[in-house]
């Protein structure tokens, strides 16, 4: 199986919530960002083949790594784009089970990209000059 590819969702005005939201957690706790990282080049090397206890399928298309520090619980949302493409949607701390509002927001995410794949696809480029 090749490789997938995992890009970022981006929003219309060029914020990265997966990208903010894991730079805010390398602030906060180190630890937990790295397994972080280590779920998403998990991801890279499984794709649709990762399972529980690294991913779960959610609803609608909408998959969450899973990731465990201490007892706290690390979710990052995602979904496929094509055949292999995994695009990170949002990232969150949950208790018990993912919020509806969350797994809504990475469907509106996913529904978006679908629509305009070029403007959603983070390219690298801190906000393409949009400040």
């Amino acid at each position: 199986m090749p490789e997938t590819e995992v890009q970022f969702y981006q929003e219309d005005e060029g914020s990265v919530p997966v990208r903010d939201w894991l730079a805010e957690l390398q602030q906060r706790n180190r630890p937990a960002f790295a397994k972080c990282v280590q779920a998403i080049e998990r991801l890279a090397e499984f794709g649709h083949e990762l399972r529980r206890p690294h991913a779960d399928m959610l609803r609608d298309g909408i998959y969450e790594l899973r990731v465990r520090h201490k007892r706290v619980n690390y979710r990052i949302l995602y979904f496929f784009h094509g055949q292999n493409v995994a695009v990170l949607a949002h990232g969150l701390v949950k208790e018990k089970q993912v919020p509806d509002v969350d797994i809504q927001r990475a469907i509106e995410r996913k529904r978006k990209l679908e629509n305009d794949p070029d403007k959603h696809t983070f390219s690298g480029e801190e906000n393409d000059g949009q400040d």
